[in-house]
């Protein structure tokens, strides 16, 4: 039922969203998602958590060393993270931005938003601890800020007839890493 939801929000937006819409685009016989998510906030919730599921994969690729390389390997990891969200993982990354905007206007999809976002933002402060950040708590802000408008321009903005390719992206992080590590 929430990968359904998640699927229909980045294929028909939020007005596309309705308990009738995840049964049928799941499979399911009518009134099965309002079995388990009786309120709108409900399917909501359910497709944040499912989406903050599926995005700590996405955002932990096998690929990323485990032990900290430094600034080229925080960069390379990360690269290989947007890039993916750009390409093979994009209508996970517009469904985000659904229930982002979404959650700006309800107070309670706001908490789990935040409550879930918290644990990739935690996890980034970590590795920029580890590169040498002085301050991983404003560079992570800085870093998401540019992944984002990033990822945001090549999938809905000005730019979303090119996507940069990997090489591209880890370039633009190194960049951002140098200045913010001083290096």
């Amino acid at each position: 039922m929430a990968d359904a939801a998640l699927a229909l929000l980045a294929e028909r937006g939020m007005r596309g969203l309705t308990h009738r819409a995840v049964d049928a685009a799941a499979g399911l016989p009518p009134g099965s998602t309002s079995n388990v998510a009786r309120t709108r906030q409900a399917l909501l919730e359910l497709a944040v958590r499912r989406h903050a599921e599926r995005e700590a994969r996405l955002l932990a690729p096998v690929e990323t060393p485990e032990t900290p390389g430094g600034l080229d390997a925080l960069a390379q990891g990360l690269a290989l993270a947007v890039h993916r969200s750009l390409t093979d993982h994009r209508d996970l990354l517009i469904a985000r931005y659904e229930l982002a905007l979404e959650a700006t206007r309800r107070p309670g999809l706001r908490a789990i938003y935040d409550r879930t976002g918290a644990v990739f933002t935690e996890q980034l402060s970590a590795m920029l601890a580890a590169a040498g950040s002085p301050d991983p708590a404003r560079h992570v802000l800085s870093l998401v800020a540019w992944a984002d408008g990033l990822m945001f321009s090549c999938a809905a903005g000005s730019f979303s007839t090119r996507v940069p390719d990997q090489a591209e992206i880890r370039t633009g992080l190194r960049e951002l890493l140098r200045g913010l590590l001083g290096r």
